[in-house]
Order: structure tokens, then C-alpha cells, then sequence
């Protein structure tokens, strides 16, 4: 069976709808299952958890850094989409954090691999690899927001003059100008995303579901060492 994640906050409340405070898993165990709930309907009632491929459609909204949580459910399931609500749910224990750092990293990562897209349409233009660049230096506090602001302007700008088929090479564009997007991180790495997938396929979305857990591991780890 494929694994599944929840998204909470660092005090183990929902981030993404829904109420209660979950049971934190420790290095040696899971945490507690959750209460059983008696009617399970997707979007409306029960424990709501997701594949790897829609971890970046839920990523925090708002400056809010959360636990990436692996998770398991059991009793009664409603699906809707990609969501599973389960009558009960447990976490099993902490991938990653997703915080500014990892979400942006994440984002750059993502436009970079379709990069190449825009490269065939604009083998000469450096905007939007500018931007994914600008991305990574401001989530290491390396530029400012108005320097980040910039090149996301640039890269936008490069979109503007891809109009021509394919449209993937305005997508790509488009990826690396979100990427850099002085903006709450999760709503920006999910945005480039969005465009990176457009410009590559659906395979893009597992693609860059491995790349959000690979930083918000490396996050983790850091954390743990301080």
C-alpha cells in the first residue's frame, strides 16, 4: 500500500481544515490513534490524509510552518480526489518541516526542471533562470525581497514573450517567476508547481512531491542538530 501523509502544524493541529490537536509521534513510536469518528464522508468528516503526489497542492497557505507527517488510517474510508477520510488515523512519524526555507528551496527546484522546456523556445534568455536563482538566494537570506521581487518580474516578463507554442515554454517561465515570488512560501512553491507540472506532464507531480520531502527532511535534520 502506498504511503500516506498528513500536513499539521508544529503543535500538531490541522493545518488545512478540521479541529483537535493530533498525537505526536516520537523516534520510537507512533503517536496515538485519533478518536474514532462514527460517519466518515470525504471533505466533511473524518481523518484526511493524502498520497505523496498531493503533498504540494496542501502545503501551508499563509507564513505557517508545519510537519510533514507520515500517516495511516483504518475502519471506514471515503474518498473524494486524492484525499482519503478514515474513520481513524494515527501519525506514524515526522518526514520533514516545512518552513520558508524548504518550501522555496523546493520551488526552485521545481521550475529548474523544466527549465530546459523554455530553453528550446528561448535558447538565449536567462530571465527565468535569474529568478529561480534569486529564489534560493532569498530563501538563504542571501538578497532582499525587492531583488527577489525583481527577478520574479523578469522571469514573468519572459513568460510574456514565450507566447508562442509550445506553451509549455510560458509555463516553465511562468514556474521560475512563482518561484521567486517575495510571497508565503507555500503558496508560492505550490504555484510553481502548478505551472512546472503544466510544462512537464503528470508525472511532474510525484516528481516534485520527491523534491518537497527531500528538503523538508534535510529542514528536519538541521533542526534537530541545533
Amino acid at each position: 500500500m502506498s504511503k500516506l501523509y498528513k500536513i499539521v502544524s508544529t503543535d500538531f493541529e490541522p493545518i488545512n481544515g478540521g479541529t483537535g490537536r493530533w498525537f505526536a509521534p516520537t523516534k520510537a513510536k507512533p503517536g496515538k490513534w485519533m478518536p474514532k469518528v462514527e460517519c466518515v464522508v470525504a471533505c466533511s468528516s473524518g481523518y484526511h490524509l493524502i498520497p505523496a503526489k498531493a503533498i504540494v497542492e496542501w502545503l501551508p497557505r499563509a507564513t505557517v510552518t508545519g510537519y510533514l507527517c507520515e500517516a495511516e488510517g483504518r475502519g471506514d474510508s471515503d474518498k473524494d480526489g486524492d484525499k482519503t477520510a478514515f474513520a481513524q488515523a494515527r501519525l506514524i512519524k515526522i518526514v520533514g518541516l516545512l518552513d520558508e526555507v524548504s518550501m522555496r528551496l523546493a520551488a526552485a527546484d521545481m521550475a529548474e526542471r523544466v527549465l530546459p522546456i523554455f530553453y528550446k523556445v528561448r535558447p538565449k534568455d536567462n530571465r527565468p533562470a535569474f529568478a529561480i536563482q534569486a529564489a534560493r538566494d532569498f530563501a538563504l537570506g542571501k538578497i532582499d525581497a525587492a531583488a527577489g521581487v525583481a527577478a520574479g518580474d523578469a522571469a514573468r516578463a519572459a513568460a510574456v514573450t514565450a507566447r508562442i507554442k509550445p506553451s509549455a515554454a510560458r509555463d516553465a517561465a511562468r514556474a521560475a517567476a512563482w518561484a521567486a515570488a517575495v510571497t508565503a512560501a507555500g503558496v508560492a512553491a505550490r504555484a510553481a508547481a502548478v505551472t512546472a507540472g503544466a510544462a512537464a506532464g503528470d508525472a511532474a507531480r510525484d516528481a516534485n512531491a520527491k523534491i518537497i520531502i527531500r528538503y523538508a527532511a534535510k529542514r528536519l535534520r538541521a533542526g534537530d542538530q541545533t
